[in-house]
């Protein structure tokens, strides 16, 4: 009797064991996060009660995007991915550069499934809280996971590390991708749903992860006068993750700014006019290149001028801008400015020091204590300083330009690259589309876009104010690069801009620190054309000294 027990318990055992290995392990289905509308009046009052305000907000969300259309393609893929999936993953991912991260997926601690379930995520979690959300995001691709999925069937061991396979970048919404809208942030382009442009396919050709589309300036900012920097009707008003609704997030790539610097995306794609890669970047702490016009194509790119436009990566570090570089060079022969430019060697990146290289310093800006303080790390790594003195030059007739560019490179990019439905051809008409509903198109007036029609310029009159500026801002730079033959000014920001704009001189920005408040401030090298190899390397050597770019606190 007692043995038919034994054996009976025994079985019992037996059997309960082998059930529970067998059984699949049950995953619970998530609820589903959404986003409510809310009354931002009182967070409006509270900026604009701010001592000497910059911000001037007459709304925050946007009228016209409803968030959660943003994420709902993609609910299902979120649906079982989990608080603590997220969590684990965060040492993994957050500030980590682009080898880092492919070493992690080639160690088999990371997927490319996982690093996009992971910023999907991490967008909608942010995005849905009205006391956190930065608005830096327009649209996410419907296809994305999927997509990363098929890049993990690739053997691992073949990945290269300094590539952008399977990253997950976002683009500024002026520049066309399938799948997408592409609305330059107007309602006039809410459904311009364009073909690829050509750096977009650059991208996809490297098997880049086109995650979704950046809040911006509306119209690259050439479109009110008094609006705060960051807004846009189709996205509303992006805000600086350091000091949400305290600091400007700069403009116009500015949803490429604060993605990059809030960790939604790996990198971004911004575009420059002048100013609008390198005030975002400095204003988010990110690295920020603006390159000389040619080097990257902007055919599939909503314009304001085929002068001085150009695209330019914006990324957490100067290595991972590299790897962005070589990812979208390339000539494109339906873009008149475009060479085949060279990709950069990354071992001349990184062993790049700064003893024996030469930079200009601008006297004026050594009142400012994070510019001296980054002087002083340049000179004590064994660089020569040289104190410049420059004269004030202003640059007349630079709006000339945007106003007469606007007016024929808009038109032809609507008859090129935008799709068939987009009914508003001209400056005019778009003018008169956002007249027929001023309250949700255009709630801080439209006076740059009118200031185009108005504008009388002779094409003949318009060659000769670009001749005029380029030689002039030219000749600002190269009286004192080539006297002191140095290797590069250095500024602020975007502080020389609209100098480096319509010299055709390419810059970059570099993280240097914050001030008391905690704005972020970068430190900005300018050279001559096509000296981006040269700028990628003094800017990597810099930042190895300086490593000064901290994570925003609400969002680490």
């Amino acid at each position: 009797m007692m043995y038919r027990i034994i054996s009976l318990l025994i079985t019992i055992s037996l059997f309960s064991s082998c059930k529970k290995e067998t059984t699949p392990e049950v995953i619970t289905k998530q609820p589903r996060v959404t986003w409510q509308p809310y009354d931002e009046s009182e967070d409006i009052k509270a900026t604009l009660d701010l001592e000497q305000s910059r911000m001037h907000l007459k709304l925050v969300n946007s009228k016209v995007l409803d968030k959660n259309q943003m994420w709902r393609p993609l609910e299902s893929e979120l649906d079982y991915f989990l608080e603590e999936d997220y969590n684990a993953l965060k040492p993994l991912i957050l500030e980590k550069d682009i080898p880092s991260l492919q070493t992690s997926i080639k160690e088999g601690k990371l997927t490319y499934e996982k690093l996009v379930l992971f910023y999907l995520y991490r967008i909608r979690k942010y995005e849905s809280d009205n006391q956190l959300s930065l608005n830096g995001i327009i649209a996410l691709n419907p296809l994305v996971v999927e997509q990363a999925r098929e890049l993990d069937k690739m053997d691992t061991s073949n990945i290269d590390i300094h590539s952008v396979y399977g990253m997950p970048i976002l683009l500024k919404d002026n520049i066309n991708a399938r799948g997408m809208p592409t609305t330059a942030g107007a309602v006039a382009l809410q459904n311009n749903n364009a073909e690829n442009a050509f750096i977009a396919n650059r991208l996809l050709e490297k098997k880049a992860l086109l995650l979704g589309k950046a809040n911006l300036s509306e119209w690259a900012y050439f479109f009110c006068s008094s609006c705060p920097v960051g807004y846009s009707a189709i996205g509303g008003q992006t805000m600086n993750p350091y000091g949400r609704m305290i600091f400007e997030s700069g403009g116009s790539s500015s949803g490429s700014g604060v993605t990059v610097a809030a960790n939604f995306c790996v990198a971004a794609i911004g575009t420059e006019t002048s100013g609008s890669i390198l005030s975002p970047s400095s204003q988010n702490s990110v690295v920020g290149l603006k390159p000389t016009i040619g080097v990257f194509s902007r055919s599939g790119i909503v314009p304001i001028s085929s002068t001085l436009d150009t695209p330019g990566p914006m990324t957490k570090s100067v290595i991972d801008n590299v790897i962005l570089y070589n990812a979208l060079v390339g000539k494109d022969t339906t873009d008149s400015a475009s060479i085949q430019a060279k990709t950069v060697s990354l071992p001349k990146i990184t062993n790049t020091n700064l003893a024996g290289k030469k930079f200009g310093v601008l006297k004026s800006y050594l009142t400012d204590s994070l510019y001296t303080k980054a002087v002083e790390k340049i000179k004590n790594s064994g660089a020569e300083i040289v104190e410049l003195e420059p004269e004030n030059t202003p640059l007349p007739g630079f709006l000339t330009i945007l106003n007469i560019d606007m007016k024929h490179d808009l038109p032809q990019y609507i008859a090129k690259y935008a799709s068939d439905n987009i009914a508003t051809k001209t400056i005019e008409d778009i003018i008169a589309f956002n007249l027929r509903d001023s309250l949700i198109r255009m709630p801080y007036g439209q006076a740059l876009l009118e200031g185009i029609v108005s504008d009388s310029t002779t094409t003949k009159e318009l060659k000769t104010i670009k001749e005029n500026l380029q030689s002039v801002s030219r000749s600002y730079f190269d009286t004192h690069i080539d006297t002191h033959n140095l290797d590069a000014i250095l500024s602020i920001n975007n502080y020389h801009a609209g100098y480096a704009a319509v010299a055709k001189y390419p810059a970059i920005t570099v993280p240097m620190g914050y001030t008391d408040k905690g704005e972020p401030k970068s430190l900005t090298f300018i050279a001559k054309s096509f000296s981006e190899h040269k700028l990628l390397a003094l800017a990597f050597a810099y930042e190895q000294i300086a490593k000064e770019r901290r994570a925003p606190i609400k969002y680490n």
